[in-house]
Parts: structure tokens; sequence; C-alpha cells
């Protein structure tokens, strides 16, 4: 199982640099960021306003970079990036500038776009759930074409091409999609039809429920479905007992795929690896910065075992 480090946007520069050198020095897989220009206005995704908004919020794209150059070895991608938010020749230029910076260690990660509050203040146009499909659909082709045409040609209903160069072409001869989200009419089509990987938020009876679904997708498509990276995002707790670890998990639903006690943990894991999960995705968001390297040391030592 890979396991990969998720550090929040939301926090100091320095601490999101110090968590994700401590990822790559203990041997871990993968760092990410998420994609937002602003705290969310409320619980339930409304337009706001609020002071929640008023909250500090990094960059993803320009983050990744630096981190692209300051961390070595890992993967480095966003988990994911707004499809609402740039055009994706945009974005797939930035990929291979990123892939390039890394000596090829990019993802492009892409999903439809949701946070309400962030179209609304800056004026970004969110759609329709259908509308935002179709243009991540498109999205994935357009960035596709560019990143391995010499000259790409695109006539969709969102985005056009019209001989279309990209150069440099990546360092990576296939610069991995992958495209998050857990939408099983749309995003799993989508999956099936243009991503190398896939992630979601989920507990591993979601992940085994997505995987199942992405597979009669891939038969529908004729793809094969082992091309596909599956990997999921859950929040890390470690707990003294039992009883904590039902009501954390309660309280994080589908996020709480690894809350537990160091046996749970455990429990989970191969519970997650059975369903035909390949990667974890850990955040950082709810550990508080001086306490992660014992959260993620002690997750790594008494869990996994390293």
């Amino acid at each position: 199982m890979r396991i990969s480090y998720w550090a929040n946007s939301q926090q100091p520069w320095d601490d999101i640099l110090t968590g994700c050198r401590w990822a790559e020095a203990n041997g871990w897989d993968g760092i990410w960021l998420p994609d937002h220009f602003m705290p969310v206005a409320d619980p339930g995704n409304g337009p706001g306003p609020t002071d929640r908004e008023m909250g500090p919020c990094l960059e993803g794209w320009t983050a990744l970079a630096a981190l692209a150059a300051l961390v070595p070895r890992v993967r480095v991608g966003l988990m994911v990036g707004g499809n609402t938010y740039r055009h994706p020749a945009v974005v797939a230029k930035m990929a291979a500038t990123i892939d390039h910076i890394s000596g090829g260690r990019a993802v492009v990660g892409l999903g439809a776009g949701w946070q309400v509050n962030e179209h609304q203040r800056l004026g970004i146009e969110l759609g329709t759930r259908a509308e935002r499909s179709d243009r991540l659909e498109e999205a994935c082709m357009v960035i596709r074409r560019l990143l391995s045409d010499e000259r790409a040609d695109f006539a969709g209903e969102h985005y056009h091409l019209s001989g279309a160069p990209a150069e440099p072409k990546p360092v990576q001869a296939h610069l991995p999609l992958l495209v998050g989200g857990a939408g099983e009419r749309r995003t799993l089509k989508t999956v099936a039809l243009h991503a190398d990987e896939w992630n979601r938020w989920g507990r591993p009876d979601d992940m085994r429920r997505g995987v199942d679904i992405l597979r009669e997708w891939c038969d529908r498509v004729d793809r094969n479905p082992d091309e596909i990276r599956v990997t999921a995002a859950g929040v890390l707790r470690i707990c003294d007992d039992g009883a904590e670890s039902e009501s954390r998990r309660s309280v994080a639903q589908h996020r709480g795929g690894l809350v537990g006690t160091v046996d749970e943990l455990r429990a989970a894991i191969d519970a997650y690896r059975a369903a035909g999960v390949e990667e974890l995705v850990i955040p950082d968001f709810t550990i508080p910065a001086d306490r992660r390297a014992d959260e993620f040391g002690r997750f790594q030592t008494e869990v996994l075992g390293l």
C-alpha cells in the first residue's frame, strides 16, 4: 500500500514545507495540495458571506511548483485541481512545467469543481452539475491531446483548440491524469474513459462499491480497469479505544476511513487493499502542526510497521 501526504493550504507555507519534507524523508510516496482560493463560507457549502471565508489560503499550482523544486523523490499533484478555475490548455502547460521542475514526478489532478463561494466571490461560472461534468470530460481530452500531440485540435462544446502546440512536452512519456470525485454516473465514466488514476474520500466499503462501478464503466467503454490506479483519501486519527474511534468515525462519516485504534487501522488498511485501493492519501487537515510528526510517526511505526 502506497501512502501519500495531503497538506492543508490554509496554513503557513513553512508548515506545508515541513510536513511535505517529513513525508518524503520517511518514505511516503507522494505529496498533494488542495486547489482553493478561500475557505468555504459555511459547512453546508453555501455562498456566504461569512467570516469563515476570510481565512488565509495559498494558491495550489504555484505552491506545488515550489514543492516540486524543494522536495525530492515523491510524486507531486493537486488533490484535485478545480476544472472551472482554469482553461485546460493552461493546466496542461502548468503541469508540463512542473514535470520539468520536478524531474518527471508530476501528476495532473482534476475535478469538476464544487465550492460555491469561490465562484460567486471571484465571478467564475460554476454551472450545474451536468455542465461541470461535461466540461470535466472535455478538459481531460484537451489535456491529454496537448501533452501528447505535436499540434492539438479539439472541437467541443466548451473548449476549442486549433493546431495548438504545447512545448516542451513533459519529462514523463505519459504524464498521469488523476480524476477526483465520487459521482457514479458521470465522474466514474470519465475516469474509465480518460484517467490513469482515480481518487475519492471513502471508507473501505465506499471504495469497494466505487471500484465495482468503475469496473462496470470500464466494461462499457472497453477499458482494462487494471490500468487505473485507485486511491482513497481519509482523515487519520489514532484512538485509544473502540468507543472513542466509533464516536470519531461517526463525526467524520465517509472521510473517517483511517479513524480507529491501532488494530482497527491495520484492519482498515487490509480492507482498503481488498477493495482494490493502491494508495492512501492522508490529509493533515485535522492534526495541529506541532503534533503531526508524532501522529504520522506513530501511524508509520505502530500501524504500518515501518
